[in-house]
């Protein structure tokens, strides 16, 4: 495909961006990029070094010595993020980076940080991003922005589904509890906060699977190009 676009996917935690984002890279031969799981980078990188990020000092010194890129792993089919050369694909997933990436991400000099890579990332087009501020902040002229939402009861579940295989002994309350705390976060920070941006197209999946949410963002994709 020659004429390569990109393509933001916003919305709120556990809407299943980051799957559709994947799905569509892998149908469109595209590069994914994971701005979540750059700013859980950045957030296991903080309390691995004890960083007081209340602090700007604190906060610049750290950000100036980590590195993030991503690499395909052939094995699992799927880019995975390097901090500091090392491999956390798997890490960051943790319930204790999940309890404080909000927090991080709401720092403006951490979004600035992230959003220069990421946009050295998007220089060449051909890639799908997904995240909170995608459209809105980091790519405002992208050729395609989707918005995804989904009931609150559905998010709970699914993000349960997907903890409760690395913490069995996690309640479905603490799931919910930390799914409204970031939702609120999310969409009353200071800086890039959380909302559809004006010509984002809403895609709410509540009531459809996987398949026929990737038919309905492919068809916008055809159409976009």
């Amino acid at each position: 495909m020659t004429n390569k676009i990109i393509i933001t996917i916003d919305g709120w935690s556990s809407c299943g961006k980051s799957t559709l984002a994947k799905q569509l890279a892998k149908a469109l031969g595209y590069v994914y990029i994971d701005s979540g799981a750059m700013y859980r980078a950045i957030t296991l990188y903080f309390l691995r070094n004890h960083i007081d990020w209340t602090d700007n000092k604190d906060v610049t010194q750290a950000l100036d010595n980590i590195h993030l890129h991503f690499e395909y792993n052939e094995k699992s089919a799927q880019s995975e993020i390097f901090l500091n050369d090392e491999n956390v694909e798997y890490v960051i997933r943790d319930l204790v980076v999940a309890e404080k990436v909000s927090d991080v991400a709401a720092i403006r000099a951490v979004r600035t940080c992230a959003v220069a890579q990421q946009q050295k990332m998007g220089a060449k087009k051909g890639i799908v991003m997904d995240g909170r501020d995608i459209g809105t902040t980091v790519f405002p002229d992208a050729e395609l922005k989707i918005f995804m939402t989904a009931a609150i009861s559905v998010r709970v579940d699914r993000r349960f589904k997907e903890m409760i295989e690395k913490n069995p002994n996690i309640t479905i309350e603490e799931v919910k509890a930390n799914l409204e705390m970031r939702d609120h976060i999310d969409s009353h920070r200071e800086v890039s906060p959380l909302r559809q941006a004006e010509d984002a197209i809403l895609l709410d999946n509540t009531n459809i699977d996987m398949m026929e949410q990737l038919d309905i963002a492919l068809k916008l994709v055809a159409k976009a190009l």
